[in-house]
C-alpha cells in the first residue's frame, strides 16, 4: 500500500474479494484498473500495458515483475517502473486500506509534460521510434508551435553525433520548416520523422566533445573570419571549430556568422555536391526557429566544422574538369564579380532580363552563361534575384526529367536544386560578394545536369487543362495516384491543371507534404518538398512557381 490523497479517493473493490481472485479488473471514473494481490501487498495499476495497449490482467507476476505476455515488457509492480525501455513507465494508482475496502487514489500525475520530455529523450539517446512517436504526439498537444519537440531533437543531435550536423538534423529542419503549411493533424508526423532521423543517424555515434572559445579577449571578426577559412582550407576541422565558438562568444551577428560560414563554404567549388550549404543553410534556420541563444548557437554552428573540412571539392572532380574546365572559366569571372557589383549598383529601375538568361543557364553553353550572370549583375540585379533565378532554372531540371534516365539521377537533379536553394536563402539572410559565388557554382551544375533533360518531359501549359468544376477532386485524384508506381508525368500534369484552374496551393502544398508523410522516410525528398515550397513562397501566381509545384510532384511521384 502506498501513501494516498485526499481529494480523489474511490473504492475499487473488496480486500477479500481481491485476495480470493488474485487479480481484479475495474472501471472507476473513465480509468481501467487491474487490482492485484501480491506477497501481501495490493497494488493498483492501469490496465493497459503503456507499450501498446495490452490488457496487463492477462500477463504474469513472479517476484514482484509484472511482465506484458503480448511483447514482454516488464514492470517492477511496487513502483510501475519499467525493465524494458521500448515501453514506458506504468501508471500506478496509489492504494489504501479502509476495513475491507480497497480504496484507490485517481488524481492525475503531476507533471505528464515533463514525463513525456524525459521520454522524448529516452527514445532519441535508444533509437526507439515508437517511443518518439508517443511523446511527440503528446508534447504537441501541449505546445502546437513544435518549438520545444524541435528543439530537444536539434540539441540532442548536435551534441550526440561526433561526425557533426548531417542528414538527420536536415530532416528534422526541413520538416520543422513544413510545419505550417501542413494539416494539424499531420504536423506530430512531421516532427516525428525528423526526430526518428535524428535518432538513426545519430545511433553508434560517438558524442561531440565541444571546444571552448580562445581565451581571453576575441580576436576582431575579420580575423577570425581569415583564420576559419585558413583553416577549412588546410581541412583542420579542430581549429574551424575553435573559430565558429570564438565568433559566438565574440559576440557576432548572426548575419555576420553566417557570413562567415558561407564564405568558407563557397572558397571551393560545389564542395560535396552542395550538402555543406544546405546543411549551413538549416542549420541557420534551426537557429531562427529555436533563438539564437549563445549555447545553442555555439553548439549548431560547430557542428558544421568538420562538413566543411573533410567535403570533396569540384576541382578534383573530373566531370568540373572535362570536357570543359569549369574551373578555370569561373576563376575569371570571380575576379570580375567586384566591378559588376559595382556597376549595377549605379543602375536604376527594375531589372527586366530574367527571359534572356534563363535559356543561356539552362544552354549548352558555360561560358555564355557565366557571360549572361556578370551582365545581369552590371545591369543592375540584385545578387538575390539572380539567385533564385537561377534556383528557378534547377527546378525546371526536374520538371524537365525524362523517365527514360537512370533512377539515380533524380537525386543529382535534386542536389543541384537543394544547393541553389540555400545559396539563394544565404544570400537572402547575408548577402556577400563570396557568397554569389555559390550562384554560379548552381548555374555549372544547371549545365552539367543538362544531359537530364534529353528529352526532356513536356512542361504542362495552360492550354493543357480545363478549368477544373472540382478543384478537390484532383486533390483527391492525385492522392490516389500516388498509391501506385511509376506516375511522374501523370501527377505533374494533375498539379498543374489544379494551379492552372485556380486552385489553392496552399491546400496542394499541405496535400504533397501529407504525401510524403505516408510514405517510408526519404531524405531527399523531404529535401525537395521543402526547398519546393520554400521557392513557391516567392513565386506564388507565376507560371514559374507552377512549374515548381510539378518538379516538387514528380520527384514525389518518382519515389512513392
Amino acid at each position: 500500500m502506498t501513501a494516498v490523497a485526499s481529494g480523489r479517493l474511490a473504492r475499487a473493490a473488496s480486500l477479500a474479494e481481491l485476495r480470493a481472485a488474485g487479480r481484479l479488473v475495474v472501471h472507476l471514473d473513465r480509468h481501467t484498473l487491474c487490482l492485484f494481490a501480491d506477497d501481501g501487498e495490493v497494488h493498483a495499476v492501469d490496465n493497459r500495458c503503456p507499450h501498446m495497449g495490452f490488457p496487463l490482467h492477462r500477463g504474469s507476476v513472479c517476484d514482484g515483475i509484472l511482465t506484458c505476455h503480448w511483447h514482454h515488457a516488464r514492470f517492477d509492480l511496487a513502483t510501475g517502473g519499467t525493465f524494458d525501455q521500448f515501453a514506458d513507465e506504468l501508471r500506478r494508482f496509489p492504494v489504501s486500506l479502509d476495513g475491507d475496502d480497497v480504496l484507490v487514489d485517481l488524481s492525475p500525475p503531476d507533471d505528464p509534460g515533463a514525463h513525456q520530455r524525459k521520454r522524448l529523450s529516452d527514445g532519441l539517446e535508444r533509437n526507439i521510434p515508437l517511443v518518439l512517436a508517443k511523446a511527440t504526439v503528446e508534447l504537441l498537444e501541449a505546445d502546437p508551435s513544435g518549438v520545444d519537440v524541435f528543439r530537444a531533437g536539434l540539441d540532442f543531435g548536435v551534441a550526440r553525433r561526433g561526425g557533426g550536423w548531417f542528414r538527420g538534423l536536415t530532416t528534422l529542419t526541413c520538416l520543422m520548416n513544413l510545419l505550417p503549411p501542413l494539416d494539424p493533424g499531420d504536423r506530430a508526423a512531421a516532427l516525428y520523422h525528423g526526430l526518428a532521423d535524428v535518432a538513426a543517424d545519430s545511433a553508434m555515434e560517438p558524442p561531440r566533445f565541444p571546444l571552448d572559445p580562445l581565451p581571453g579577449r576575441a580576436p576582431d571578426a575579420a580575423r577570425l573570419a581569415l583564420w576559419f577559412r585558413r583553416f577549412i582550407e588546410v581541412r583542420d576541422a579542430e581549429g574551424a571549430e575553435r573559430c565558429i565558438v570564438s565568433a559566438v562568444r565574440a559576440g557576432l551577428s548572426g548575419a555576420e556568422l553566417a557570413d562567415l560560414l558561407f564564405a568558407a563554404v563557397t572558397d571551393h567549388r560545389y564542395i560535396n555536391v552542395g550538402h555543406p550549404a544546405d546543411f549551413t543553410n538549416k542549420a541557420l534556420e534551426a537557429l531562427d526557429a529555436v533563438g539564437w541563444e549563445r549555447e545553442a548557437t555555439e553548439a549548431t554552428l560547430a557542428s558544421l566544422a568538420r562538413g566543411y573540412a573533410e567535403a570533396t571539392r569540384m576541382e578534383e572532380a573530373n566531370t568540373w574538369r572535362n570536357p570543359v574546365d569549369l574551373i578555370a572559366l569561373l576563376a575569371p569571372a570571380f575576379a570580375a564579380l567586384p566591378a559588376a557589383l559595382a556597376a549595377g549598383r549605379d543602375h536604376t529601375g527594375a531589372w527586366a532580363g530574367h527571359d534572356a538568361l534563363l535559356p543561356l543557364i539552362l544552354g549548352e553553353d558555360p561560358g555564355a552563361s557565366v557571360a549572361g550572370l556578370l551582365a545581369a549583375l552590371r545591369d543592375g540585379c540584385p545578387p538575390e534575384a539572380l539567385a533564385e533565378l537561377v534556383a528557378y532554372a534547377a527546378a525546371l531540371r526536374i520538371a524537365r526529367f525524362h523517365t527514360s534516365n537512370e533512377f539515380g539521377d533524380w537525386d543529382t537533379a535534386l542536389h543541384t536544386f537543394t544547393f541553389a536553394n540555400a545559396i539563394h536563402q544565404g544570400l537572402r539572410r547575408a548577402p556577400s560578394p563570396e557568397l554569389l559565388r555559390g550562384v554560379f557554382d548552381a548555374a555549372m551544375s544547371v549545365y552539367l545536369d543538362r544531359f537530364l533533360n534529353i528529352p526532356a518531359a513536356r512542361l504542362p501549359e495552360p492550354r493543357d487543362t480545363a478549368a477544373p468544376d472540382d478543384p478537390d477532386a484532383l486533390l483527391s485524384a492525385l492522392t490516389d495516384l500516388l498509391d501506385r508506381q511509376q506516375q511522374v508525368n501523370e501527377a505533374g500534369g494533375l498539379v498543374a491543371a489544379y494551379l492552372y484552374g485556380g486552385g489553392d496551393p496552399d491546400r496542394l502544398i499541405a496535400l504533397l507534404g501529407r504525401l510524403l508523410l505516408r510514405e517510408d522516410r526519404d531524405f531527399h525528398t523531404i529535401q525537395m518538398i521543402e526547398a519546393a515550397a520554400r521557392q513557391f513562397a516567392g513565386r506564388r501566381g507565376t507560371a514559374a512557381g507552377v512549374h515548381i509545384l510539378v518538379a516538387a510532384a514528380r520527384y514525389l511521384a518518382a519515389h512513392a
